[in-house]
């Protein structure tokens, strides 16, 4: 074996858990906060030492394998070769990787349902790196966060928020300002978090994209008339009072943009009371679905077959999760109820339903 110029770990284990968006969905592309929190499913990553400057990395659950040769340049393998951009990203802030490692990735988090697959693997691969190879500067679960929202979003110019990237590696129920990353944990319980799988896979750049650029469209058509609009100063009366300065097409997009976002603030408050209200919180999550159903339309008929039974077999509320055109579901319910709504998920067509528990954020194991 090499004898590597610092100090490396023989073996490095790690693990990402996956995400739920409890509200906020299409809001932190506009600055808009978002309520979210990291589940016990994970992306898991395996890493040995190797004798040569190879990161051989092998994907069983998708059957693929990828080898960086570190003595050549990084170029990337396709046209979101994550590994790579965060490579690039960590060198940066001082993150020298010069030694090789055989490494192994897995896990339970679904693939393209909505729960984040793919940035609990960057958050993984990320949390890895510098665990072996250190960086010029203290590691967090922050710096973390935002090195993999740079690495996943910023360097391709993506359309997703930071969401995903801060709740995967900070962990638990958190209330997140996506302008500047700051967030607030929520040390609430919500008894029982049900998951249903719709088996259909999301659509996540292209509705991101698209319902992105026609609601900072609609945004902008009111700041030409009303110069000191602001969308996180707006509030429910608003839509009414500035609709006629947006275009027709644009006005439902205008609304689902202030309706979640008061949906959200009053969420916040509702999980910040003192004795928490499970029936409101699960109407104020009902009340978020039915904007991205009605109004922003990324819904398919399987996935409202979903909600209805859920709602029908006594959960307080339930909702899609993820960009849309697929993906799953998050419903709330009582421990009495959660076998009945996990039953109607599947009888409904649900490709798999099951209960999940908030949990801590990315660690090495």
């Amino acid at each position: 074996m090499q004898v590597p110029t610092h100090s490396l770990k023989e073996s490095i284990k790690v693990a990402a858990p996956g995400r739920i968006c409890l509200f906020g969905d299409h809001q932190d592309y506009l600055g808009l906060p978002v309520i979210a929190c990291a589940i016990n499913r994970y992306i898991y990553l395996n890493a040995r030492i190797n004798n040569n400057k190879m990161l051989r990395i092998h994907m069983p659950d998708i059957k693929t394998e990828r080898v960086i040769d570190l003595q050549k340049p990084l170029l990337p393998a396709n046209s979101r070769d994550y590994f790579i951009s965060a490579i690039k990203v960590l060198q940066d802030i001082g993150c020298t990787i010069d030694v090789g490692y055989d490494v192994q990735i897995s896990g339970d988090i679904p693939i393209n349902a909505g729960l984040s697959s793919s940035s609990a693997l960057v958050v993984a691969w990320i949390t890895f790196l510098l665990d072996a190879f250190g960086a010029g500067t203290k590691v967090t679960p922050e710096l973390i966060a935002r090195l993999a929202y740079r690495t996943e979003v910023l360097e391709y110019n993506e359309p997703g928020g930071l969401m995903d990237q801060y709740t995967i590696s900070i962990g638990n129920l958190l209330f997140i300002n996506t302008v500047d990353g700051s967030h607030k944990i929520i040390n609430k319980e919500l008894e029982s978090l049900i998951v249903g799988e719709s088996g259909i896979p999301k659509q996540t750049l292209g509705t991101l994209k698209n319902l992105r650029d026609v609601a900072l469209q609609a945004i902008s058509s009111v700041q030409a008339e009303v110069k000191d609009f602001k969308i996180e100063n707006s509030t429910v009366d608003d839509y009414a009072k500035l609709k006629h300065h947006v275009p027709e097409d644009l006005q439902p997009v205008f609304y689902a943009a202030i309706n979640n976002y008061a949906i959200t603030k009053e969420a916040f408050q509702a999980l910040n009371n003192a004795e928490i209200d499970l029936d409101k919180i699960g109407n104020l999550m009902t009340m978020h679905h039915d904007i991205l159903k009605d109004v922003l339309k990324i819904t398919v008929p399987l996935i409202d077959y979903m909600i209805n039974a859920a709602l029908s077999a006594g959960a307080y509320g339930a909702k899609i999760v993820g960009s849309g055109g697929g993906g799953s579901i998050a419903a709330l319910s009582s421990k009495e109820n959660e076998e009945k709504v996990i039953k109607a998920m599947l009888e409904a067509g649900a490709k798999s339903a099951y209960k999940v528990r908030i949990v801590g954020g990315v660690h090495v194991i």
